[in-house]
């Protein structure tokens, strides 16, 4: 029987193993939902890196298979190997293959990275805005809508800034985020609204100034593929845009003390309506809030004191008479 050609094997064995690998790098099922703008830019990226590891498995822990098998041991042959010293055109080979795969991945690493915006985070507030240190100002996203839509003037120069093909355009949406030990603050400037959890309109390009008031915290949405350090002392961003209704996970990727596993908050994205309406409900409620805790009991009368008691107690009338 005619013996099929070592070079015609390795051929097929190449074509199978690229069309498997490729195969295995688009369906691979490893990372969650994509909920951001930037997510594709990561999602590809991981898969060329997912296709090239799962490349280099089979063809590494196929090639150790097929040696145990064919030079294994055989009943009866207690000969020498062949004294091989070397071979110098496969150690270059195995050499050069692995650092333009390192350089490759490197160069597409940094273009996506510029791509979302990390490499030109400088601020592009526009000319007609007054500087006005330690204050965002609002725009809105439309006009007549109502939404707080801001982009702050004096921003941050560190962290992942606006997409390169608008690197001049300012945020619709500008809310800053303040880590502690154990939990997110995140308060809307120019609306007054605080909230322990992110809430942003779907499609809005959304900047997050960052902050943190004792350690080094990181804020990680895992659907967004983003992830920002806040520091103590030093204002970070984070801008991205959410193109997906939903709630998602935040979760503190920076080992900042004892209860660091529970320092956990969530994003709601909502349709610009709903957002809209969240952050008019909550600036009523902490308007009355503020009021509320405002008022100095020492000031009121003793009618006016005694109410709320009194309400209670059935004996309204009663304080009234007197």
């Amino acid at each position: 029987m005619q013996q099929i050609p070592v070079s015609l094997l390795t051929l097929v064995a190449g074509v199978v193993i690229t069309l498997f690998s490729i195969w295995v790098g688009q369906h691979h099922s490893l990372l969650p939902e994509q909920a951001s703008q930037q997510a594709p830019l990561v999602d590809g990226f991981f898969n060329i890196m997912v296709t090239i590891a799962t490349a280099l498995f089979v063809v590494v822990e196929g090639t150790i298979l097929i040696f145990l098998w064919k030079f294994r041991h055989r009943q009866g042959d207690d000969t020498d190997g062949a004294p091989i010293e070397g071979n110098l055109p496969l150690e270059v080979f195995w050499t050069a293959i692995p650092t333009i795969i390192v350089i490759v991945l490197g160069i597409y690493s940094v273009d996506v990275y510029g791509r979302m915006g990390g490499l030109d985070t400088h601020n592009h507030a526009p000319s007609h805005v007054a500087q006005m240190p330690g204050t965002a100002l609002a725009a809105t996203l439309n006009d007549g809508s109502g939404m707080e839509m801001a982009a702050p003037v004096n921003e941050p120069e560190i962290g992942i800034g606006g997409a390169s093909d608008r690197p001049e355009k300012p945020a619709d949406l500008a809310v800053d985020v303040t880590g502690m030990q154990f939990a997110w603050i995140f308060n809307y400037p120019n609306s007054g609204v605080t909230a322990g959890e992110l809430h942003v309109p779907v499609g809005a390009d959304v900047q997050l100034n960052l902050t943190a008031t004792d350690v080094i915290h990181s804020l990680w949405v895992p659907q967004f593929r983003l992830k920002q350090d806040a520091i103590p002392g030093i204002p970070t961003k984070l801008r991205f845009i959410a193109t997906k209704v939903g709630t998602y996970p935040i979760v503190c990727t920076e080992l900042c003390g004892g209860y660091h596993g529970s320092m956990r908050s969530q994003v709601v994205v909502h349709t610009p309506a709903e957002f809209e309406s969240w952050l008019a409900e909550n600036r009523i409620a902490q308007q009355e809030l503020k009021q509320a805790v405002a008022v100095n009991p020492a000031e009121l009368s003793t009618s006016d004191f005694l109410a709320p008691y009194t309400q209670k107690m059935g004996i309204e009338s009663i304080v009234h008479s007197h």
